[in-house]
C-alpha cells in the first residue's frame, strides 16, 4: 500500500540522519570565579576564557561572563567565533620569530624544526595547537594572568608574514627577499 498522504511533511524540514559536524575545535583556557557579598550571602558569577580553532590556520579566542560556567562557556565560545583571525604557516610552523605584547604580557615565538611539537606554557598551547601550528619554541614572559597571554600570543600571531606577503608589500620577487 503507497501512502498518498500529501500533508503529512507540509511545513517540515527533512531530517538528516547525520548530525552537523563542528568547523571549530573548542578548548576552555580558565573559568574564573567572582564572589558578589549581598545583605543576603554571596552571589557567585562566572567568567570563561575560550579559544577555538580549526587546526588549519584559523583560530580565535573570547570570553564570556553568566552566573552558571556552561553558560558562560557558551558565550565565550559565541564571542571567539567572532575573533577569528588566519595565521600564516610555513609548513608546520611559523615563518618567523616574533614576540607578542599585551598589557604587561609578552609572548616570545620562534620557528623549530619538523618534529619538535609545541614547546609552549598552557595559554599559549592552546592557541598554537588550535591553529594548527605543530612545531614552535614559545617563551611567555611578563604577567602570566592568561586573558593577557592569549592577547599577547594573538597580537604576536597577527604580525607574521610570509615571504610571499613581504614580496608582494615591497613589490619585487620573493627570491630577493631571502637575499
Amino acid at each position: 500500500m503507497e501512502d498518498n498522504n500529501k500533508r503529512s511533511n507540509r511545513g517540515r524540514k527533512p531530517r538528516s540522519p547525520k548530525k552537523e559536524q563542528k568547523l571549530y575545535e573548542e578548548r576552555v583556557v580558565s573559568i574564573g570565579r567572582v564572589t558578589k557579598v549581598v545583605k543576603g550571602g554571596r552571589r557567585f558569577s562566572f567568567s570563561a576564557l575560550v579559544v577555538v580553532g580549526d587546526q588549519k590556520g584559523k583560530v580565535g579566542f573570547g570570553t564570556g561572563k553568566a552566573s552558571e560556567v556552561p553558560d558562560a562557556i557558551k558565550k565565550a565560545i559565541e564571542d571567539a567565533k567572532k575573533n577569528i583571525i588566519h595565521v600564516p604557516m610555513n609548513g608546520t610552523t611559523i615563518p618567523h620569530t616574533v614576540t607578542g605584547k599585551y598589557g604587561a604580557g609578552k609572548v616570545f615565538l620562534r620557528p623549530a624544526s619538523e618534529g619538535t611539537g609545541v614547546i609552549a606554557g598552557g595559554p599559549v598551547r592552546a592557541v598554537l595547537e588550535l591553529a594548527g601550528i605543530e612545531d614552535v619554541l614559545s617563551k611567555s614572559l611578563g604577567s602570566n594572568t592568561p586573558i593577557n597571554i592569549v592577547r599577547a600570543t594573538f597580537e604576536g600571531l597577527k604580525t607574521l608574514r610570509t615571504v610571499d606577503q613581504v614580496a608582494q608589500m615591497r613589490g619585487i620577487n620573493p627570491e630577493e627577499v631571502l637575499k
